[in-house]
């Protein structure tokens, strides 16, 4: 049986996922919960990995070399920091950069690491059926560059500089992460976000708002997926 390991950054980004999928198994390790689903002929592996690019780093290694996952799929919300996106809208990530990392006083471009990569590329083979799914359910997906950081993005100005700097139409606080720990392991993956605000001076109440919904869509769109993987 395929392996697939779905992550939120939040409790509430997890919850609809295990409402949909039904019974699971709970796994207590490093610190975190793992839900173990079995499922049309397929383990998924499931856990919210709690907020940032630390605590996403450590749920993505732990489900590649302990549970042995062969793709990873994140489903949450996002800021969105293009005007193209509104507040319900699904995101497919192409690309993800970290846009707090800042190394330029060595000559560095902004958001690099040495023996690192600039941008992480999602899985090709994923993004392609994700358009499929999206297609068949009548859903928009829009798709582009997501730039992740230790920061929640509640103000315009940071927005238009991360816009700027990396062409990101998009923020979040986990994705590039797990395309970091995705890409030196070798196993695919893809970063699907649901458009929770609008990472204007609006962000922290637009926020609380719209997260319950926004992870549902997240939550359902990646259901299907995961049928057609």
């Amino acid at each position: 049986m395929k392996t697939i390991g779905i992550m939120g950054a939040m409790n509430e980004e997890i919850t609809p996922l295990l409402e949909i999928f039904g019974n699971f198994d709970r796994i207590e390790l490093g610190g975190n919960t793992f839900y173990k689903v079995e499922y049309s002929e397929k383990i998924l592996i499931i856990a919210y990995s709690k907020i940032g690019k630390v605590h996403a780093a450590i749920t993505a290694t732990t489900m590649i070399l302990h549970f042995g996952v062969e793709c990873i799929i994140f489903s949450g919300v996002a800021g969105g920091i293009s005007s193209d996106l509104k507040v319900g809208d699904l995101l497919l990530a192409t690309r993800l950069v970290q846009h707090d990392v800042d190394i330029t006083a060595f000559g560095h471009a902004k958001g690099f690491i040495p023996e690192g990569q600039l941008f992480y590329d999602s899985d090709v083979g994923l993004c392609s059926l994700a358009c499929d799914v999206a297609s068949e359910m009548g859903l928009s997906i829009k798709k582009g560059i997501v730039a992740s950081g230790d920061q929640f993005i509640a103000s315009k100005e940071v927005k238009d500089s991360i816009a700027h700097e990396f062409k990101a139409i998009a923020v979040e606080m986990e994705g590039a992460a797990v395309a970091c720990v995705c890409y030196n392991f070798k196993v695919p993956f893809c970063i699907f976000r649901s458009i929770s605000d609008s990472a204007d001076g609006e962000a922290s109440v637009s926020f609380d708002k719209f997260l319950e919904s926004s992870a549902k869509t997240s939550a359902q769109f990646v259901s299907k997926l995961v049928d057609r993987i």
